[in-house]
């Protein structure tokens, strides 16, 4: 504790001194910029990995509707037949576009090619090896 001497009494300090208030303001603006950056981070992640989702069901519906009706590799294939068909009620929109729409091929790709493709995000080859 610090004491003081007043009129001859000691007395006991009570409070915070000014430096002490500015280095806890300090210490707080600190950890809310460090969260602000992995926030910041965590949520491009998180939109990539939706985006991956959405690229693997596009595919996944590319592959069945090739199946489906005999489609060679490089034949042709709109895009808007995947929702005429029943694979999707809307088309899924790219979420690391806020919400633009993918860029499409219009042609059954070959295994490992994509058919969607995002202007943000790209899938690594082990990603899409199986596609």
């Amino acid at each position: 504790m610090n004491y003081i001497k007043t009129n001859h009494k000691w007395a006991r300090q009570r409070g915070t001194t000014l430096i002490e208030l500015s280095v806890v303001i300090a210490v707080i603006l600190l950890l809310a910029g460090v969260l602000f950056i992995g926030v910041t981070a965590w949520r491009k992640q998180a939109n990539n990995a939706a985006c991956l989702v959405a690229m693997s069901s596009i595919q996944k519906a590319v592959r069945g509707e090739q199946n489906f009706n005999n489609y060679p590799v490089g034949g042709a294939l709109a895009h808007a037949q995947l929702v005429t068909d029943g694979y999707f009620a809307v088309l899924p929109a790219d979420p690391t576009a806020n919400g633009a729409a993918f860029t499409y091929t219009d042609t059954v790709p070959a295994t490992g090619t994509q058919y969607a493709t995002s202007a943000n995000f790209t899938p690594s080859a082990t990603q899409i090896q199986n596609w």
